[in-house]
């Protein structure tokens, strides 16, 4: 299993590395790279047999997975909870206004806080979590404008998207084979959209729970007990 996930992502990797894109991004990371060792130890510790739920991210977040190349790699939540460290890099093209210190970061991020704070709580140990769950970002890829701001996929122009949009549902489709979860689960609209599009047939249940990014009201008022209810209604069992 670990090695068909590492092969998963050494193909999107090379997919998209010959990928261009235009202004306004002014720079683009690729954490699969520079973050390899971090990213490998995550497949390794967490990535073996099968699992009922598949949580599907977006894209990395600036003080997360581009830090650490875990999906919402929350420094301490990465170091302290899933016991994953590493070395990282730097991307070639690095913005000034987003450096990469890898787990020297002392900035966190808040989505990947709530996410792995809510699997501790609920779950006790990253143990426990990852023997139902799985959490995997459709984009690997960061976007920064000139002034730093993040861009996610869905703001990038339609002739950047197709080829990007291909690969990323190719490799998604190929973690869903693997793992041969019950349920895909996005956070948020996008990433539940993706999942459609990219599984036409896949014989479980689609759908998504409130993103967790501050920069949603919603999520600043109770995200943890608001998932709990939304995957409930799913159908998730508790």
């Amino acid at each position: 299993m670990v090695e068909t996930l590492t092969g998963v992502t050494r193909a999107l990797d090379a997919q998209l590395a010959p990928l261009t894109f235009g202004p306004p991004t002014a720079a683009v990371y690729r954490p699969l790279e520079y973050a390899a060792a971090p990213f490998a130890a995550y497949l390794e510790r967490f990535g073996a047999g099968l699992k009922e739920v598949l949580f599907l991210g977006m894209n990395p977040g600036p003080f997360g997975m581009t830090q650490t190349g875990v999906p919402f790699g929350e420094v301490a939540a990465v170091r302290d909870w899933l016991k994953i460290d590493g070395p990282v890099g730097r991307p070639p093209n690095e913005h000034p206004k987003r450096p990469v210190q890898g787990f020297a970061c002392s900035k966190s991020e808040v989505s990947g806080r709530r996410v792995w704070a809510w699997a501790a709580a609920r779950f006790g140990t990253p143990e426990r979590f990852f023997a139902r769950f799985f959490i995997w970002n459709y984009c690997p890829l960061v976007f920064l404008e000139a002034s730093g701001k993040n861009r996610t996929p869905d703001q990038l122009p339609a002739a950047e998207q197709a080829p990007l949009f291909a690969a990323c549902d190719q490799a998604l489709a190929a973690v869903v084979d693997a793992l041969q979860p019950r349920f895909v689960i996005g956070f948020g609209r996008f990433a539940e959209a993706r999942a459609r599009l990219a599984l036409p047939s896949f014989p479980g249940t689609i759908g998504q729970v409130l993103h967790p990014s501050p920069a949603s009201p919603a999520a600043n008022r109770g995200w943890a007990e608001v998932v709990d209810r939304q995957l409930a209604a799913l159908g998730v069992p508790p």
